[in-house]
């Protein structure tokens, strides 16, 4: 069949899509002790560039829970891959180019940043309406793809860095820029379904927000970014300095055993997740992340945190695709702007969570571990929000339907 009628060609082109927002989330991270030596930027100023990230992913997905249906889904997907890559691209060359470098690093976040909050928005949505069988497990091995994009941001960026050294990391970036780019042609020919059926419309913000339900699941979303970024953002940066082992050990061990982990459990649940009870596997996932977190910040081992980093990946494997899920099935008419607050949510926990350890950990003299022992707050909250969900869901459940 022609590309130009095949959905597995859009499908293909998504998991591409989770691939570049796994790009832009978690390249910048592993340079963050290369920007405060060359650069001269503090770990709160670094901090600053994570919540800009993720916070301007949230106003975009804000915004674009009421531009999306009016720009249409093929324009605004191919808009958010152009900003993906000439963010990439910035972030190569605006920081020498501008008196303030930090600016310049500032400014290319805010661009693929951009292009993340887009993709955050639509790649979900395009899936969902993809005229395919078992949308769930189709769900669950899309949102993989980041994780093994994440694989592969480390592995393949500490292979260039072992072969062409550290000072070579603008010429990584800007081959990083040419995965969004040829997704980019790429959407412009797949055919893309709308998620509504013709002639109808899902429900409203104002609808939305009178569903108590609705609100149990923008706290699991918050909770679930805020789980997962808390560690992954600063993983690389706690191995080093936490730590105390070499930058390539410490991306392998940290950044790349998250990654890891946290794609074997989607795509465990890919496989396995109609035989098990949701609800059940995300309580447990919520315990191991709070486990985890404790065992990263308290441990006086280097191997037993970097023990704790992989765990942590492996725990938060299944809440945002889990969370996902639950908020399709409890209500259905949601469409777009459903999608759109659900990534709003979980945007802003992934520059809250990373925001509280650069905080903390610059408060306490630097003191990584303070500040991943201060994020053990996400976990907790997202296992009030599960029980919170056990008495209110069934409510949003009769609403939505």
């Amino acid at each position: 069949m022609s590309i130009r009628t095949n959905y597995r060609h859009t499908i293909a082109a998504c998991f591409i899509g989770y691939v570049t927002q796994a790009v832009v989330n978690n390249f910048a991270p592993l340079l963050f002790l290369t920007f405060h030596a060359e650069f001269g930027v503090s770990l709160e100023r670094i901090a600053l560039l994570v919540s800009a990230n993720f916070g301007f992913q949230l106003l975009v997905d804000l915004l674009s829970s009421r531009y999306v249906d009016k720009m249409g889904y093929r324009f605004s997907i191919c808009l958010a891959h152009g900003a993906c890559a000439a963010g990439l691209v910035g972030l190569a060359f605006l920081p020498s180019l501008l008196p303030d470098s930090f600016l310049g690093l500032l400014i290319s976040v805010l661009v693929y940043a951009l292009g993340g909050g887009l993709l955050e928005v639509l790649v979900s949505p395009i899936v969902e309406a993809c005229p395919t069988k078992n949308k769930a497990s189709v769900m669950s091995l899309l949102h993989s793809f980041y994780c093994w994009g994440y694989v592969a941001v480390v592995l393949v960026s500490t292979a260039f860095f072992a072969l062409f050294g550290i000072r070579s990391w603008r010429l990584l970036a800007a081959l990083w820029a040419l995965i969004p780019l040829f997704n980019m042609l790429y959407f412009m020919r797949v055919p893309i379904a709308t998620l509504q059926p013709e002639g109808e419309k899902g429900l409203g913000i104002g609808a939305l927000a009178r569903m108590a339900g609705f609100w149990v699941v923008m706290l699991m979303m918050m909770c679930a970014g805020a789980c997962e970024q808390g560690i992954s953002q600063w993983a690389s940066t706690f191995a080093e300095l936490g730590l105390g082992v070499s930058k390539t050990v410490g991306d392998l061990a940290g950044p790349l055993s998250f990654a890891f982990l946290m794609g074997c459990a989607r795509a465990l649940y890919a496989g396995f997740g109609e035989r098990v009870r949701l609800e059940n596997v995300m309580l447990i996932s919520g315990v191991l992340c709070l486990a985890s977190y404790l065992l990263a910040s308290l441990s006086h081992s280097p191997a037993l945190g970097l023990m704790g980093c992989g765990l942590c990946g492996l725990s938060v494997g299944v809440l945002w695709p889990g969370t996902f899920s639950i908020a399709a099935r409890t209500i259905p008419r949601g469409g777009t702007a459903l999608f759109a607050l659900l990534a709003l949510a979980g945007d802003l926990g992934c520059g809250g969570g990373p925001a509280l350890v650069g905080f903390v950990s610059d408060a306490m003299g630097g003191r990584l571990k303070a500040g991943i022992l201060a994020a053990v707050a996400f976990p907790v909250l997202l296992l009030v929000a599960l029980a919170l969900k056990r008495r209110l869901v069934p409510e949003a459940e009769r609403a939505g339907s």
